[in-house]
């Protein structure tokens, strides 16, 4: 029968496939785990009539989907419409391997392009964004990750095949389809006189309901603000990292006002009339009108400052040597 007629037929017969569960033999070449870790995947050597497993590693939530790639070689062109591609999930048994009767979920089949390499994207999550182009194709709706492993196999849909054909091997390649997201965790360390007072959580300008939980973001630099009554209140930038987690600790600080205070040596400081034995360290303080004197010698210098709740204040004492030169 010459080829064009036989490629009729299959088009003729694809649409009377149905999506189901049914029972067949296959020979399972491999099983592959997909992860953001290995973003190369997995590969196998498929024949006609051969299937591969393919399961979802731990970090499954920052994948868009799975891309298969199938090289065939320079004997497959015309075969077109010989056979095709069915994608099964709810397998039954799920670790196979060799010669062996499945039961699975039909859920896709697509006749294999007569090109040397083929592209298919399998969507795993809502809003993946994947969509059919000329290079890559979506044979399907999204895969449920309940739903995993799914099995990849080639099937001929043609009576009679030559020897040619039955023998003919794929490369197939199954690798992750990475999203542009990370996730932070969200770690307080509370002072020991201050412990599990509420704080609110705000990243982006958004209320974080739940810190306990990780939270999602697109990768690259966020902006988080810590606001609470009862801690001082903090501002910073952090970066999230595509497929990573990151722990994000937040010191929650006693919104008491402190002073650290700077100076020579021999400089003698006293904070309301209170000396100050060791520099550079914080001295915490009650709001209000404080008065700061610094002793060098003969030489005092006295300031009054108005110190406000969760502020940190630097006082220095700076001796200028100024030169200058007359004619």
């Amino acid at each position: 029968m010459p080829r064009a007629i036989i490629f009729l037929a299959v088009c003729l017969l694809i649409p009377s496939f149905s999506l189901y569960s049914e029972s067949f033999r296959t020979i399972v070449e491999n099983t592959i785990e997909i992860t953001p870790e290995r973003p190369a995947g997995g590969s196998a050597v498929i024949g006609i009539n051969s299937s591969v497993i393919i399961n979802l590693g731990a970090e499954a939530r920052f994948l868009r989907g799975i891309e298969i790639e199938i090289s065939a070689p320079q004997a497959w062109l015309p075969y077109r419409g010989s056979v095709v591609m069915i994608v099964y999930n709810n397998i039954s048994p799920q670790t196979a391997f060799g010669i062996t009767d499945i039961f699975g979920s039909q859920i896709a089949l697509d006749p294999l392009p007569a090109r040397h390499q083929i592209v298919y994207h399998l969507p795993i999550r809502q809003n993946h964004g994947l969509r059919t182009t000329t290079t890559a194709t979506v044979p399907l709706g999204i895969i449920q990750h309940v739903t995993f492993p799914i099995m990849f196999r080639l099937m001929p849909v043609i009576k009679g095949m030559g020897s040619e054909l039955e023998n003919m091997k794929f490369n197939l390649t199954a690798r992750p389809i990475i999203s542009d997201e990370g996730a932070i965790r969200i770690i307080p360390r509370f002072p020991p006189q201050l412990r599990n007072r509420p704080f609110t959580v705000l990243i982006n300008d958004t209320v974080i309901d739940d810190i306990s939980q990780e939270i999602m973001l697109r990768e690259g630099e966020h902006h988080l603000v810590v606001l609470s009554d009862d801690y001082r209140i903090e501002s910073r930038r952090f970066v999230v990292e595509r497929a990573r987690v990151v722990d994000l600790v937040i010191d929650l600080q006693d919104p008491a006002p402190v002073i650290i205070f700077e100076g020579p040596q021999n400089a003698r400081v006293f904070l309301d009339n209170v000396p100050i034995f060791r520099y550079n360290e914080p001295v915490t303080v009650e709001p209000g009108i404080r008065e700061i004197r610094f002793i060098v010698g003969d030489y005092t210098v006295t300031r009054t400052i108005n110190v406000q709740r969760g502020k940190t204040y630097r006082v220095a004492l700076a001796v200028d040597l100024t030169i200058h030169e007359e004619d």
